[in-house]
């Protein structure tokens, strides 16, 4: 089973880890894309001016350009501590079990801009860096990311994907379909019975779905094993047949 989230734009400042080993990362087929990406946002923040202009970055944000200039000699923290918001403050998995962690490491991968998708205990920098930003030197990142993490999912044969991506990262790399596997939607159902699309709770919801995956250390091979986990975990899902899952809150 293989688990991927979305990044957060907010993140925790600081670290203790050693810096960015790009080799030490999960897919290590990305290898070569994570280093250009990562040299064309370090090459930019030599340009500070251009940086706040190409990253659209508030005067409150201008110490980020700082950050990108540091990503390959920055403290670093596991990936599912250095993000932050709605959806990691959810899963708070400061507060899991080694155990769950360990599921977390084994199963989950967070989609950043800048590395792709890595490891949740992958030891991270900060960085700043959305999935619609161009980089000066570069392709869009979905032209960088897509068929090459596509292809490194694939080499990684998981049995079955649940991805909780936003539809902004997910077309950085998505799932190939000869993986089995379904789309997550969170959404609410009115009194009229018609179903509704969210956001703070989309992402609470994702958090609080993968916190409980680690917690009982869930075993999903199939649609099925999911569905059933989901309903023996007190989650409301339906399958909506065409690849795609909606979790009911």
């Amino acid at each position: 089973m293989l688990v991927l989230l979305p990044p957060s734009e907010t993140k925790r400042p600081g670290g203790h880890g050693a810096p960015l080993d790009l080799g030490a990362l999960a897919l290590p087929p990305l290898r070569g894309p994570r280093d250009r990406v990562v040299d064309a946002l370090v090459a930019l923040s030599a340009d500070e001016e251009a940086s706040v202009r190409v990253l659209k970055l508030g005067a409150r944000r201008r110490h980020e350009v700082a950050d990108n200039a540091a990503l390959r000699s920055a403290p670093t923290l596991p990936a599912i501590d250095r993000y932050t918001g709605v959806l990691f403050d959810a899963l708070d998995a400061g507060t899991l079990r080694p155990e769950s962690r360990e599921w977390l490491g084994a199963h989950v991968l967070i989609h950043s801009a800048p590395l792709g998708p890595v490891g949740a205990l992958d030891a991270i920098p900060m960085y700043r860096l959305a999935a619609t930003t161009s980089l000066p030197g570069l392709p869009s990142l979905r032209k960088v990311w897509a068929d090459a993490v596509t292809g490194a999912i694939r080499d990684a044969r998981p049995e079955f994907v649940v991805d909780l991506r936003s539809e902004a990262y997910a077309a950085l790399g998505p799932v190939p379909v000869d993986v089995a596997g379904v789309y997550v939607r969170v959404i609410t159902e009115g009194a009229d019975g018609a179903a509704r699309a969210l956001n703070h709770f989309n992402k609470k919801a994702k958090g609080e779905f993968t916190r409980a995956l680690a917690e009982t250390a869930a075993v999903v091979r199939s649609l099925d094993d999911l569905l059933a986990w989901a309903a023996g975990s007190g989650f409301q899902v339906r399958d909506t047949g065409d690849g795609e899952l909606a979790l009911v809150v």
